[in-house]
């Protein structure tokens, strides 16, 4: 049964590892064709904020992925260098997580210039 477990689990790692690869690579081609159609005058105006902003979110998603493969990988029976490292590589991957969304939050919103806060 721990045999299947583990074998399992590290399907699941390769699996999400294979997703972080695929949303990054369909994140990056999303934002290259926009900054195509930029570039050659066929979308109206600049959005580079606009570009930067979808790309970010599938960053983010991209290392909510990285971030399973890794618990997966130390899930069973971890040694305390592994338990070390997924922590390090976790604290890390959380911290840009969390100020990479904090910017798509903060770009990602048109306010108005004239707008101000309610109490």
């Amino acid at each position: 049964m721990d045999a299947f477990v583990e074998s399992a689990a590290r399907l699941v790692a390769l699996a999400c590892d294979a997703a972080t690869v695929l949303v990054i690579a369909w994140g990056a081609s999303l934002a290259l064709w926009r900054v195509l159609l930029t570039a050659t005058g066929r979308l109206g105006h600049p959005i580079k904020r606009d570009i930067w902003v979808r790309f970010a979110g599938w960053i983010a998603l991209a290392l909510e992925f990285a971030l399973a493969a890794d618990i997966c990988r130390t899930a069973l029976s971890p040694s305390w260098d592994q338990i070390g490292q997924l922590a390090a590589i976790a604290a890390i991957r959380t911290f840009l997580n969390l100020f990479l969304t904090r910017d798509i939050e903060t770009m990602g919103i048109d306010k108005p210039a004239s707008a101000t806060p309610q109490a």
